[in-house]
């Protein structure tokens, strides 16, 4: 049985497996009721979770309401809500959000990023809950504590819900799904307006975007000219410098370590190939340009 609002539907009932092996986000997100410390109430929740005593839920706004039967005649009524981001501090995240693409594609890919509070750190706040006392609750069952059994059992649904769809997250921070990817793209639309604009300005030709890593900076005129690389228009003083060829071995290449090239099964020699072709262009090079700097330098 589910109930939907927003298009936005939520299982009332855990399957016979439970909820099985999680993302990591769902097991974060369990952690804050397993940290309860009344374990019976706990096992009273899993069971109402299990055997189908929550009878509705479904999103109003940004808080989540359900129905729970207990052990009277009518079922109890939970609210759940977390405190929402306001408009500046979500225009914190979605501008950080914006610099890492691969935050943008994971979540489009239904993966929440594993460094995702890297992005709302910039607004000073958090998606996931620290402590369990941050997720607001309420039920019209006469126990005090809270989270009573009731809640307990919403908790462990909505787990089951994140494991599905992330944004369940994002969503009860106070940004659906639709409103944060509509977000984003525009905010990207503008990043790259403003990239192209720069670009234009200093006239380099912008580089494209990498799916899977930060927005691109405007180049270095080296990388439109690469004769820019070794040319030194000063005059050296010859009693102050000496200029020596690298020591053997000592490349750009090596201090940089790995470079993280694409490798094709059906070539495994192409990845080694490209690199030797690359450290003997650098060699020539640094050759002609020692040359050139001890001319200039005479």
């Amino acid at each position: 049985m589910t109930s939907s609002t927003n298009n936005t539907s939520i299982t009332t009932a855990l399957g016979e497996e439970g909820l099985g092996q999680q993302p990591w986000w769902v097991e974060q997100w369990m952690e804050l009721i397993n940290s309860y410390r009344f374990k019976k109430r706990l096992e009273r929740a899993w069971t109402y979770a299990r055997e189908g005593n929550v009878t509705s839920i479904r999103f109003e706004g940004r808080r989540v309401h359900a129905r729970v039967q207990g052990t009277g005649e009518d079922p109890y009524k939970v609210k759940l809500w977390l405190d929402v981001l306001n408009d500046e501090d979500w225009g914190y995240v979605l501008e950080a959000l914006t610099q890492k693409a691969r935050w943008s594609a994971q979540l489009l890919a239904g993966i929440m990023p594993a460094d995702i509070e890297r992005a709302f750190a910039a607004s000073g706040r958090r998606l996931f809950p620290f402590k369990l006392q941050e997720v607001r609750s309420e039920c019209s069952c006469p126990d005090k504590a809270n989270p009573c059994k009731h809640i307990s059992a919403i908790y462990f649904l909505m787990g089951d819900r994140f494991s599905e769809d992330p944004f369940v997250l994002f969503q009860l921070r106070g940004r659906t799904r639709n409103k944060l990817l509509a977000d984003l793209a525009e905010q990207r639309r503008d990043a790259l307006a403003k990239l192209a604009e720069t670009a234009a300005a200093k006239n380099e030709v912008p580089a494209e975007p990498s799916s899977s890593d930060d927005l691109p900076v405007p180049p270095h005129p080296a990388v439109v000219d690469p004769s820019l690389w070794w040319r030194y228009d000063c005059s050296l003083d010859a009693d102050l410098v000496v200029i020596t060829p690298a020591m053997e071995g000592d490349t750009g290449l090596d201090a940089a370590g790995d470079l993280p090239l694409a490798e094709e099964p059906r070539f495994p020699k192409a990845r080694q190939a490209f690199l030797n072709h690359l450290r003997e262009q650098g060699q020539a090079l640094s050759q002609q340009a020692m040359l050139q700097a001890m001319a200039t330098g005479g």
